[in-house]
């Protein structure tokens, strides 16, 4: 948990996505964090997360499905979805905290 909360204190805005390697919307959702990270450039931070590989880190934030997106905003969780996002809705999201 310490190493996650260094990483989310590294930027202002940071969007972390938590999936499985095994997982189909997961997969679906790749393509569309990599358009979102374009679109922000420095300003926003994506952060991957394998809930299989961090088991523990995935029960105390209580990531009970996957893909579960989360944003945080100056080291607090300002927003929180689990299943697939379109990119523009992600783009809309990120805009209202900027």
């Amino acid at each position: 948990m310490a190493n996650f909360t260094e990483l989310i204190k590294q930027s202002d805005l940071v969007l972390v996505d938590f999936y499985a390697d095994w997982c189909g919307p997961c997969k679906m959702m790749s393509p569309v964090l990599t358009e979102v990270k374009k679109h922000f450039n420095d300003k926003l931070k994506v952060l991957k997360i394998n809930v299989d590989n961090n088991q523990s880190l995935s029960a105390k934030l209580q990531v009970r499905g996957v893909p579960t997106l989360m944003l945080y905003k100056s080291n607090q969780q300002v927003w929180r979805q689990s299943g697939v996002v379109d990119a523009n809705q992600l783009i809309s999201l990120v805009n209202s905290h900027l």
